[in-house]
Order: structure tokens, then sequence, then C-alpha cells
């Protein structure tokens, strides 16, 4: 997995299921949009005639427990 962030690299697929060079992008529960960018992709999937809606019914509940994380802030370095 190829992160954006040099200081995520440590968090890898022990699986090998992610290419190496595959870019991730790691979104944390404290960011203060993270909630509403994994609505974001769960709406463009639930526009997707061919996306499996438990993935996206995943992804909404993610982003509610990501709403309920206390500790909130902008994105940094």
């Amino acid at each position: 997995m190829k992160h954006a962030r040099d200081d995520y690299n440590r968090i890898q697929d022990p699986t090998g299921l992610i290419p190496e060079n595959e870019p991730v992008f790691l979104l944390r529960a404290q960011d203060q949009t993270s909630a509403q960018i994994v609505r974001l992709w769960a709406s463009a999937q639930r526009n997707n005639p061919k996306a499996d809606m438990r993935i996206v019914t995943m992804a909404e509940r993610h982003a509610d427990l990501m709403d309920r994380w206390r500790k909130k802030k902008w994105a940094d370095l």
C-alpha cells in the first residue's frame, strides 16, 4: 500500500490483498470531515446499479461512528 503520508507507511496489509504500489488514503474519526467524506463515497456507490449495498450500509454505519468520536480536529501533518 502506498500512503499519502510517509508516517502511515507502517500501516500495511499483511494478507497482501492490496498491491504494494496502490495508493490508499486513510481517514480518521478525529478528522472534522471524515464522516462527511465517507458519506459522500457511500452516496456515489449507492448511485451505482452494480454496487453492493452491504458495503454502502457498512460505510454509512462507520460514518455514524466517526460522528460520535469525541476528539475532533482539522487535518494536519
